[in-house]
């Protein structure tokens, strides 16, 4: 990191935690995508940003942390393989169990409740599913989260 950087993290990182815990939430990472991306960002695709350069796992990110999202280098990686990484991470946080690879009504319930979303049913959590279900097994596979997310 040069020191122009070092100096303008922590001002950006201030300006983002709105609410001065010292942690940027998913929501607050959500708000600043959408002021400087000028496009509605979803809560899943600023937590697959989070979850990305998240090292403690606590779903919330410390300066440090935040620094490696403008850190030089960052934009190195090829986009695809961000993409899909970030992806991976989303899907994971709406996983039924770290072992199971889908998400059930059931888990994307949990996991939108979780997030501080309405509370929904399970019944709407099926028609959200069953829209991009393509085999029709009830739940969501990688390769069907991906599909429904590029949509």
């Amino acid at each position: 990191m040069n020191s122009h950087s070092i100096m303008v993290v922590p001002s950006v990182f201030a300006a983002i935690d709105t609410d001065g815990d010292g942690k940027v939430s998913a929501s607050e990472l959500r708000r600043c995508m959408e002021a400087t991306l000028g496009e509605d960002v979803s809560e899943a695709e600023a937590a697959a940003v989070l979850a990305a350069v998240d090292a403690d796992r606590d779903g919330l990110l410390n300066q440090e942390e935040f620094s490696r999202l403008t850190a030089p280098g960052a934009q190195e990686e090829d986009d695809a393989d961000v993409k899909r990484r970030c992806l991976r991470e989303a899907f994971g946080m709406y996983a039924s169990s770290p072992t199971e690879d889908t998400i059930t009504p059931a888990s994307l319930r949990r996991t939108l409740s979780r997030l501080g979303s309405h509370e929904l049913g399970v019944e709407e959590c099926r028609a959200m599913i069953c829209r991009f279900d393509l085999d029709g097994d009830g739940k969501l596979s990688f390769d069907e989260f991906r599909v429904m997310m590029m949509a």
